[in-house]
């Protein structure tokens, strides 16, 4: 079991990675008119959401980038997104703790071992088409829902006529990074359920095994 997680961990973190670039950010943002929503030029745009995703992923988590003079963020938005830094630390832990429990995991019986990868990425891949299914219908539910558990002080309801942080990162925004995430992690999870497989089948079940000895005739 601990295996199963483990792999699902590292599937999902591996995933969001592509997300977290400049070049992701750049392309959605066009998608959804963020320059239309802030009245920033795309230089500027460009500018702010690179400053908030490096404190995001390097840090320090000041988010404190101003354009023309003006902060982009105020202090409700700061201080949610230092949460969200949070969030992101505490999942870059527990990716390496999972890394380094599947290095030491693979040093086992190497079939227990591999079938444990398969069935951690399969259940994980199931899990994220149930979950998007569900989304297809009631997105809005399952973002509010994901907000309450890893935001309990309920700092995550933002006004887009006025506060920047929903201007830069709009609803569509996320609809479509959600689709592309879950898209990703069922990609990832089919590739390693399937290499798992084929390093996990014994010896004999790939034809390596040799031929019955034939007895000689007796003269």
């Amino acid at each position: 079991m601990l295996v199963g997680v483990a792999t699902a961990l590292v599937i999902v973190t591996v995933a969001l990675v592509p997300l977290l670039t400049p070049q992701w950010m750049a392309f959605e943002q066009g998608r959804t008119n963020v320059t239309g929503w802030t009245g920033y030029s795309e230089a500027e745009v460009a500018a702010a959401t690179n400053a908030i995703l490096g404190d995001l992923v390097i840090g320090p988590p000041d988010f404190d980038v101003e354009i023309a003079g003006e902060p982009v963020l105020n202090e409700r938005e700061r201080g949610h997104m230092r949460d969200v830094r949070s969030v992101f630390v505490g999942l870059w832990i527990l990716t390496i703790a999972a890394a380094v429990l599947l290095v030491v995991a693979s040093r086992a019986d190497r079939a227990w071992f591999w079938r444990s990868v398969s069935r951690g990425a399969s259940m994980l891949a199931i899990a994220v088409l149930v979950v998007g299914a569900v989304a297809l219908v009631a997105f809005d539910a399952l973002f509010e829902a994901f907000h309450r558990v890893f935001f309990a002080g309920g700092n995550y309801t933002f006004d887009p006529a006025q506060e920047r942080l929903v201007q830069l990162f709009p609803f569509a925004f996320w609809q479509e990074t959600a689709i592309v995430a879950g898209l990703l992690i069922v990609a990832l999870s089919a590739v390693v359920a399937w290499f798992a497989v084929g390093r996990g089948r014994p010896a004999h079940a790939s034809g390596s095994a040799t031929s019955p000895v034939r007895p000689e005739p007796v003269a």
